[in-house]
């Protein structure tokens, strides 16, 4: 998809951006013109030195001309000192707009746009492309208006002072420009498989860095080490060569300014011996020759930098140009005011971008306020994909889904989620302390607020026995807190929230029995008047819900309390036996509530049979 993107990338939204900077470019264009032109005015009064001053020996010419020389000098020198401040100022700030950009574009992707880049690739856009685009424009913006100014004007002035030798210019600038396009035509291929190597290399260190456990405990170092080093290699292999290649165009620049020179003077000799030039003319002819020669090397350096920053621009607006697939509707509807957090699932679909055949399909369900609904079914059955719909990171592929009545499609996605408590899978922790984890969702949540979060979700206990108890500092990803720390901290920012529906995405399985136990009963005392909805993997976890759905292969098979499904849903005693003892589930059989004694036996019977199939 994104290689289907690149085709029609455009540089529009990175143009967009430069809007502020006009005045300073004008400003830059105004310092470099002046500083070009001082620059091409310092050589004739040389000649007029040597002309006047020194061959006929007037002494008042020589300072006159020396006086004028220093004026000169001084205003080139202060235009350009303006023109490299203002170039920095427009590259730097552009830079920083641009990343500000990328990164306000990336929060704002949903999943399934985020999942085209690889998080590896959106770190070195963010950064390294970036880094490229704004050196490349620096070297642009005193480059690219400077050179032309100086050979144009360079050109004309050594035609003025010696027309019999322009034919050493174009000679030199000729051997330059064909030197040049050969560089070019090997250089340019490489970088972007430059940039490719560096998005490679981010992600060999980035996995090595966040799986560092588990390669220790299978001591494979030396296997980590070899497949960075191979990266690393290639990356080195195809730096130098680039770089070779930039380099020699400092010895063929000395090498032909030299040669220049040397002709110049040779053939100028001639000339001046004829009494067809004079001296001073020829020293100004040298001079206007080597800024010629100059001002076609500058340009030369900046069409080598512009395709490998033209890679660059093409990464970072690949992010900018991808229009967010879930979006704020134009014409909203609210939800009301007085909403209780019912959720409806009407006939849902879904599908993930690309799949042939749906992760989820049929899906109807009601989860009243004050009721636990929970979710459980084998590994790959849909139940983490179907409570991510809720907080709409994707959204359905047919069907509707109500909260409070009204479709959550219509609705601004900020008021969405300020009615929703969301706990991840993996409990993720910013770097900052404990309190501004807990308060991550709802920052104007008092101290006692944080507390008592801290104390349903069973988190207190331990908080209180760290040093600095909630202004504790917590590392990036929460790294130095255990994982059912981690977990705890991450269900009590989503309470500190006090919203209306509580999404628990098996998020009581790094907890113990007895935390688990005593956490359930701190949410049911809680939450009486909340929708809570849990996807767990456990028995144990849901056994007390108000409502138990069972997924398997994307579709609803059986929903009720743990009682009925122990009698009519063949996959819920599948996972009860593979999960519950014998005598759990003789126990469990004893109190399922049947008319009849002869339900009793025939649920304790399919329980015991499911359990010797489990076994």
């Amino acid at each position: 998809m994104v290689a289907g993107l690149t085709e029609r990338i455009s540089m529009k939204p990175i143009l967009k951006l430069c809007k502020p900077y006009i005045a300073a470019f004008v400003a830059l264009v105004v310092f470099t013109y002046v500083a070009v032109m001082m620059s091409l005015r310092l050589p004739d009064y040389s000649a007029n030195i040597v002309n006047k001053g020194i061959i006929l020996q007037d002494l008042g010419s020589i300072w006159t001309d020396g006086r004028m020389m220093i004026v000169v000098a001084l205003i080139g020198g202060v235009c350009t000192i303006a023109s490299v401040f203002f170039a920095a100022r427009i590259a730097t700030g552009l830079a920083r707009d641009v990343r500000r950009r990328v990164f306000a574009q990336i929060e704002n992707l949903a999943i399934a746009d985020f999942n085209q880049f690889s998080t590896a690739s959106l770190i070195t856009r963010s950064t390294n492309d970036i880094q490229q685009i704004q050196m490349t424009l620096m070297m642009l913006l005193r480059f690219a208006l400077m050179a032309p100014l100086m050979a144009v004007g360079g050109i004309q002035k050594a035609l003025e002072n010696a027309p019999n030798l322009t034919w050493i210019i174009a000679s030199a600038v000729a051997g330059l420009l064909i030197i040049i396009v050969m560089l070019f035509a090997v250089a340019v291929p490489r970088f972007k498989k430059l940039q490719q190597l560096v998005d490679k290399l981010n992600l060999v260190t980035r996995e090595n860095l966040t799986g560092l456990r588990v390669v220790r405990a299978f001591h494979n170092e030396k296997i980590e080490q070899t497949k960075f080093q191979r990266v690393n290699n290639e990356l080195n292999g195809l730096n130098l060569f680039v770089n070779r290649l930039m380099m020699v165009l400092d010895p063929v620049m000395m090498l032909v300014m030299n040669l220049t020179s040397i002709a110049v003077v040779w053939f100028g000799a001639w000339l001046v011996d004829a009494g067809t030039l004079e001296i001073g003319n020829m020293m100004a002819f040298l001079q206007y020759a080597m800024q010629v020669i100059i001002s076609f090397l500058m340009i030369s350096m900046v069409f080598i930098m512009v395709p490998r920053a033209a890679v660059s621009v093409r990464r970072v607006s690949e992010i900018l140009d991808t229009q967010p697939s879930i979006t704020d509707p134009k014409q909203p509807n609210h939800l009301p005011a007085d909403g209780v957090g019912k959720i409806e699932f009407r006939d849902v679909t879904f599908s993930y971008p690309g799949a042939d055949l749906p992760v989820l399909s049929g899906i109807n369900f009601t989860a009243e306020p004050g009721q636990t609904t929970a979710f459980i079914g084998s590994t790959g059955s849909g139940k983490s994909t179907l409570i991510n719909l809720i907080p709409r990171f994707y959204d359905v592929s047919a069907g509707q889904i109500l909260l409070d009545g009204v479709d959550i499609r219509n609705v601004m996605l900020s008021e969405l989620t300020s009615r929703i408590g969301y706990v991840p899978q993996k409990g993720v922790l910013f770097s900052g302390t404990v309190a501004s984890n807990i308060s991550y969702g709802n920052q104007r949540a008092s101290r006692k607020e944080l507390e008592k979060a801290a104390q349903v979700a069973q988190a207190a206990e331990f908080i209180n026995e760290l040093d600095s108890a909630y202004d504790s500092s917590i590392a990036q990803g929460g790294s130095n807190v255990s994982g059912g720390q981690r977990q705890r901290l991450s269900i009590a920012r989503a309470l500190a929230t006090q919203a209306q529906i509580y999404i628990f995405d098996d998020s009581f399985s790094a907890l113990d029995f007895k935390t688990d136990a005593k956490l359930r009963r701190a949410l049911a005392k809680e939450m009486k008047h909340k929708t809570m909805l849990i996807v767990a993997q456990r028995i144990n976890t849901i056994m007390n819900a108000d409502k138990i759905i069972v997924l398997d292969e994307g579709k609803i098979v059986g929903q009720g309390t743990h009682a009925e499904l122990m009698q009519s849903c063949r996959i819920y005693q599948e996972i009860a036996a593979s999960q519950l003892s014998d005598e759990e589930l003789a126990q469990l059989a004893a109190n399922v509530a049947t008319p009849s004694s002869a339900s009793k036996r025939s649920a304790t019977r399919s329980v015991r049979r499911q359990k010797g199939v489990a076994r």
